[in-house]
C-alpha cells in the first residue's frame, strides 16, 4: 500500500476532498469503480462484456444516483491499494468485510452473504442441510478454506480432496462424491451454467460483502447505501439476486 503521502498533506486535502466526494456522491460526474472481473458470478468477462451480480448491481446503483459507471479493471490485489491512492472513488468485487480492511477504507452495509456452501445433485433426497453431510463423501478443494472447516465441523464426513473446482464439482455430477463444500459465488456460478445440480439454501459459514470507499467521501458512502435501500425497497435488488444465485 502507497504510505509515502504525509498526514500533512493529508489533512490540508481534506476539506477540498469532502467538498468535491458531496458534489459527486449527489449526481453527475462518472462514478469511478475498480473491479477484478475474473470472479464469477460477482463479475467476470463473457462474449467480451462484463458482468455478473456486483456488475448489474452497481449499474443499478448509478441509476439511482444519476451517475454513469466508469468501470476499472485492476487486480484484486491492488483494490484496496488503488482506493487508498485515489485511483478511483469506489471498489466493488466480492470484498469481505473484515476489521483489517476497515482500518483504511470505509465499507457500505453489507450487500449480500458469502461462505460456504453445500452443493449436491438435483434429486438427492438424503442432504437437505449442511448437517446430513456427516458420514457422506464429500469433494473440497485442496488449500481451501472448505477443508480444514469441513474436518472440523462435520468429522464424520469422508473427504475427498482434488486440486481444481471442476474437478470437484465434477465428483458430485458423477455421483463418486454425496456433495461438494465450496464457496458460495463459485458454487452458483457452476448450477447457473450446468443443470442437475442445486446449492442447499442453508449455508455453512456466513461472511457479508461490502462496496469499499475511500474514509474521505463520506458523502458518498450515504449516497450509495440510500441508493441501495432503494433498490431493495422496490424490488430491483431482489431480481439481480434471483437471476444470479438461483438455488438450481
Amino acid at each position: 500500500m502507497n504510505t509515502r503521502r504525509t498526514f500533512a498533506a493529508a489533512i490540508s486535502g481534506l476539506a477540498l476532498l469532502g467538498l468535491a466526494g458531496a458534489a459527486q456522491a449527489q449526481g453527475g460526474e462518472p462514478l469511478r469503480v475498480a473491479t477484478d472481473a475474473t470472479f464469477p458470478p460477482m463479475e467476470f468477462v463473457e462474449n467480451g462484456k462484463r458482468t455478473g451480480f456486483d456488475v448489474e448491481l452497481v449499474e443499478a446503483i448509478g441509476q439511482k444516483l444519476g451517475r454513469k459507471i466508469e468501470w476499472i479493471d485492476i487486480d484484486f490485489k491492488g483494490l484496496v491499494p488503488g482506493l487508498v491512492s485515489r485511483r478511483f472513488d469506489m471498489a466493488v468485487s466480492g470484498i469481505y468485510i473484515t476489521d483489517e480492511r476497515k482500518k483504511v477504507v470505509d465499507f457500505t452495509v453489507p450487500y449480500y452473504a458469502g461462505g460456504l456452501v453445500v452443493m449436491v445433485k438435483d434429486g438427492n433426497t438424503a442432504i437437505k442441510a449442511p448437517a446430513d453431510i456427516n458420514g457422506k463423501k464429500v469433494s473440497v478443494q485442496v488449500g481451501t478454506k472448505s477443508v480444514s472447516y469441513t474436518k472440523e465441523k462435520f468429522p464424520q464426513v469422508q473427504l475427498l480432496e482434488v486440486e481444481k473446482n471442476q474437478e470437484m464439482f465434477n465428483l458430485v455430477d458423477i455421483g463418486r462424491a454425496d456433495a461438494a463444500v465450496t464457496g458460495k459465488p463459485a458454487a452458483y456460478q457452476y448450477v447457473r451454467t450446468r443443470p442437475g445440480l442445486k446449492v442447499l439454501p442453508e449455508q455453512i459459514t456466513t461472511e457479508e460483502y461490502g462496496m469499499a470507499i475511500r474514509k474521505d467521501t463520506p458523502e458518498l458512502t450515504k449516497a450509495v447505501n440510500e441508493a441501495i435501500a432503494k433498490l431493495k425497497a422496490d424490488g430491483s435488488y431482489d431480481k439481480i439476486v434471483a437471476k444470479w444465485f438461483s438455488a438450481k
